[in-house]
């Protein structure tokens, strides 16, 4: 009798705690060993050591990431995904380095305002040419600068914009209505890539984009570390250029309006209307650059796990993190150069890696087969991925899903995992099984306004067909006072992302990590054998372009 009281309380325990014992299966068990702290740690010290000189596409310290990560690939026995069989696949692209001596001259009525580079403007140019420069180029306020016909909104009306410079606002319209631009959310069209690309559209000479902290999610400081470096493109890129593609401060907007006698307030006030029309400012602009070109080749490194079934092995789950970060900057911060990138996004090679590995070594392969692929210049628009999505080395309607992984949660186990992009489509359903075996809550991504979806590599692979799954950091962390996640999560932003200072901290618990790498494994091996594929949810915006894969 007592036995039994025993295991009847046994069983209620597992039941009341979700253990995940009765769920995982012993195979998953085995693999899970391979998922440790100190193999995961491995790969994150020397990805985000010094030696790599921050991982700029191309220069030597990109070329031994590129090499360490196809060793590994080998290493485990995974096979080249790439053109006959290789583990590389060459990404052209051309960096730009533009002269920062230049200045943003605006004038009126013999006024004038000059402007300088990385203190108060970011300047650069979209066309791969040694020297770029205007005169005179009427400056319009366009808004948000956007165009969006299913929103019943347009803030260019009929007004030919051609030849001009652009002055706009950073992201969309805001509103509660989760139907007008994402309501609380962002869209792509809130996206500086969108602006440029709507400007280049619209026959625009450039396009000068306020920043705020506020509407850009982050401080100046990561524009100037982002963008006054070295700068890629996809070589041979289809992209209609425009001349100038800027960013201006808030107080250096503020004295560029004071020309014209407008408020930044006003302006930004009649913004929010439908009716907005494009105001001219009565302001000219002039800019000179001059760019220092090279034609260079960084890769992405794709490594492949055969799936086991005969018919089912043709399909694939693409597991992807980005290996590029920004490089060494020109200007020290507190007398250190080189950007590391330990948080973005050597901890999600590693966990590519470390994943890697733990399929590899399954008796039993998953059903499906497995890429995994680790891109090329994300930091620079993503470009390692577009270029995938361009030349696929698999079909993309026999691709069933993508996970991405930008970013690991570095500091401890949480009892929720938020989810960018939830609501798109039906792996919603194999995020929230997973979940609960590991007694974990799914959320919505927490921060909607900064439109992480749009930025980072699982974009691309949605813009041909592909339903992705990213995932970020919980904010319910174990045995931390409510609110201590946000916390976190906001100081990283404010002092490390995008800076010299993105390096592995001593305070990092790595429990999170491996909590992680465990979820990740079961979510990959769950969307490589069950039987039906997941499918973008109807109505969704990238639903088209999956069914348009299927006809190709």
């Amino acid at each position: 009798m007592v036995i039994n009281n025993i295991l009847f309380l046994v069983i209620i325990f597992c039941f009341i705690t979700k253990t995940v014992f009765s769920q995982i299966s012993k195979e998953e068990e085995s693999a899970f060993s391979v998922l440790s702290k100190n193999k995961y740690k491995s790969h994150l010290q020397f990805l985000s050591d010094d030696l790599l000189e921050g991982r700029a596409p191309a220069p030597r310290g990109d070329k031994i990431a590129l090499k360490y990560i196809e060793t590994q690939f080998r290493l485990n026995n995974l096979t080249g995904g790439a053109t006959n069989s290789s583990f590389v696949q060459q990404v052209p692209i051309i960096g730009m380095t533009s002269d920062p001596k230049m200045e943003l001259i605006a004038n009126k009525n013999g006024k004038s305002e000059r402007f300088k580079f990385r203190e108060e403007f970011i300047g650069f140019s979209g066309l791969q040419e040694n020297e770029v420069n205007f005169e005179n180029a009427e400056i319009v306020f366009v808004g948000y600068g956007i165009d969006a016909p299913e929103q019943k909104w347009n803030d260019y009306k009929d007004v030919n914009v051609k030849g001009k410079v652009l002055l706009m606002m950073n992201n969309d319209p805001a509103g509660d209505d989760p139907k007008f631009f994402a309501g609380k959310g962002r869209t792509y069209y809130g996206r500086w890539t969108y602006k440029y690309e709507i400007a280049a559209k619209k026959g625009a000479l450039g396009a000068i984009i306020i920043h705020t902290t506020e509407s850009a999610g982050y401080p100046f400081q990561v524009v100037q570390t982002s963008w006054s470096r070295e700068r890629f493109s996809l070589a041979n890129s289809n992209e209609k250029p425009i001349l100038l593609k800027s960013w201006l401060t808030e107080d250096a907007t503020k004295k560029l309006l004071q020309l014209s006698g407008h408020s930044l307030s006003q302006l930004v006030e009649s913004a929010q209307s439908r009716s907005f029309k494009p105001v001219a400012l009565g302001i000219n602009a002039s800019i000179a650059i001059k760019n220092s070109i090279r034609a260079l080749s960084t890769g992405n490194v794709l490594g492949v796990v055969k799936g086991s079934d005969p018919i089912l092995s043709e399909e694939y789950v693409l597991i992807s993190a980005h290996h590029d970060h920004l490089g060494i900057s020109s200007k020290p911060i507190n007398g250190d150069s080189i950007n590391n990138g330990a948080m973005d996004n050597a901890s999600g090679v590693s966990m590519l890696l470390t994943l890697a590995e733990g399929f590899a070594l399954l008796k039993n392969p998953t059903k499906r087969s497995l890429i995994f692929v680790s891109l090329a210049a994300e930091e620079s628009g993503l470009l390692g991925s577009e270029f995938y999505a361009a030349n696929p080395t698999i079909h993309p309607s026999k691709i069933v899903a993508n996970v991405n992984m930008d970013g690991i949660n570095m500091f401890g186990e949480t009892r929720d995992v938020a989810m960018v992009g939830k609501g798109k489509s039906t792996i919603d359903k194999n995020v929230e099984e997973t979940a609960n075996i590991f007694g974990m809550k799914v959320k919505s991504d927490q921060y909607p306004e900064l439109g992480f979806f749009y930025r980072s590599d699982q974009f691309n692979f949605a813009k041909i067909g592909i339903p992705p799954v990213y995932l970020d950091a919980g904010a319910d962390f174990v045995g931390k006072p409510e609110g201590w996640g946000k916390q976190k999560a906001e100081e990283y932003t404010a002092k490390d992302y995008h800076q010299p200072s993105d390096e592995i901290k001593e305070e990092w618990n790595y429990d999170g990590t491996v909590q992680m790498s465990k979820f990740y494994f079961h979510l990959i091996n769950q969307l490589a054998n069950q039987k039906v594929n997941p499918v973008w949810n109807k109505g969704d915006e990238f639903e088209r372009a999956r069914l348009e894969s299927f006809k190709k």
